[in-house]
């Protein structure tokens, strides 16, 4: 199921709680139990049944009786604590369509004082085992589910573009709540969907932002045609959540892996 602001708007202040105490209870719990839910919410029984069946119907809640009966947030749940919390703040005012969905995450345009992109983390899209031994910032040996790994990915990314900013065109991040960034809006197309007049000029301009980046202490560790926009004068490096620093014991490999990927995708599409 989509994320809906229809769904986000009519949110009840039970539902929210009731949210917000699964996220809570999520870090000792794989499964929430009911009970638990009616003595960290503090409300009654009923209502707290009354309030999941709801959340359910939404999207936003999963129940499972395996291994033991209890309940869970979904990505549209935890989504949607982030959202609430950036209109709580005043970083948007409504929420628009979904404009692009990769491998790790969803992208929505939304509205602020002006177009805001909303970057939705989204790790378990993927084997969530396989992600945690190939990122570093993820606990080794303590319980991590899912949707907080997707804040943890988001976090490393919130860092990287604040870093960056001024020295390297990336977006301009606004604020970051949960596994929510939201940022500025680049308008342009990624190379992959553009055809440019002078390749080899925004060749060499990519590579003096990836060197720039690399002085700064940051390696991209997922560079394609794929995160690169190019805005009708220049280009903009997107997706940063998989950044390694120069004293990573793969560093090396890693830069190359990027460098090459880019320069053979420039060989293919313009030679």
């Amino acid at each position: 199921m989509d994320l809906s602001a229809d769904h986000i708007k009519s949110l009840h202040k039970y539902e929210l709680r009731v949210l917000l105490s699964i996220e809570y209870l999520m870090g000792r719990y794989s499964w929430v139990p009911e009970e638990e839910l009616v003595r960290n919410s503090r409300l009654s029984a009923g209502e707290v049944h009354f309030r999941l069946s709801r959340l359910m119907k939404k999207g936003m809640v999963r129940y499972s009786n395996v291994p033991y009966p209890g309940y869970c947030l979904v990505f549209n749940g935890y989504d949607t604590l982030a959202i609430t919390h950036l209109v709580k703040k005043g970083i948007i005012t409504a929420l628009g369509d979904c404009i692009g969905e990769g491998k790790e995450s969803r992208v929505y345009e939304a509205l602020g004082t002006g177009p805001v992109i909303l970057k939705l983390h989204r790790i378990g899209q993927r084997s969530f085992q396989t992600v945690r031994r190939g990122r570093s910032y993820l606990p080794e040996n303590q319980h991590c589910p899912w949707v907080f790994a997707s804040h943890y990915s988001a976090e490393q990314e919130y860092l990287a573009l604040n870093a960056l900013q001024n020295h390297v065109k990336v977006p301009t991040p606004l604020f970051m709540n949960r596994n929510v960034i939201a940022m500025s809006y680049i308008p342009g197309d990624r190379l992959a969907d553009c055809t440019l007049d002078d390749p080899g000029k925004i060749f060499d301009e990519l590579i003096t932002q990836v060197r720039a980046a690399l002085q700064l202490g940051y390696i991209h560790g997922d560079l394609s045609e794929y995160n690169v926009l190019y805005d009708g004068e220049g280009i903009w490096i997107i997706d940063w959540p998989q950044w390694i620093s120069p004293g990573h014991e793969n560093a090396d490999e890693i830069l190359d892996h990027d460098l090459e990927t880019i320069t053979k995708f420039f060989h293919r599409r313009y030679r």
